[in-house]
C-alpha cells in the first residue's frame, strides 16, 4: 500500500506542477511549502476515497509527511546546486 500513496502524490504533484508552469509564471519560492501542503491533502483525500487508507486522518499525516519531506529533499538538490 505505500507504494500506492506515491503514486498518487506523484501524480497529483505532477499535475499542480504542470499548472503552474503553465498559467502562472513565477511563483515565489515562499509558496512552495503551501503548495506541498494543499497537494498532500489533496492526495489523502483521493486515498482515503478510493479506500487505500481507511482512516482519513492517517491519510493525511501520511501524505503530507511525504509531501513536505520531497520538498526538503528537492529543497536540499537545489541548495547543492548553488553552491557547486
Amino acid at each position: 500500500m505505500e507504494i500506492t500513496y506515491v503514486i498518487v502524490i506523484a501524480i497529483i504533484a505532477y499535475i499542480f506542477g504542470a499548472i503552474t508552469k503553465i498559467f502562472i509564471d513565477s511563483i515565489p519560492n515562499k509558496y512552495i511549502p503551501i503548495q506541498n501542503v494543499i497537494i498532500g491533502v489533496i492526495s489523502a483525500i483521493i486515498c482515503y476515497f478510493t479506500g487505500i487508507e481507511p482512516n482519513l486522518l492517517q491519510a493525511i499525516v501520511l501524505c503530507l509527511v511525504a509531501t513536505m519531506g520531497a520538498g526538503g529533499i528537492a529543497d536540499l538538490i537545489n541548495i547543492n546546486k548553488k553552491e557547486n
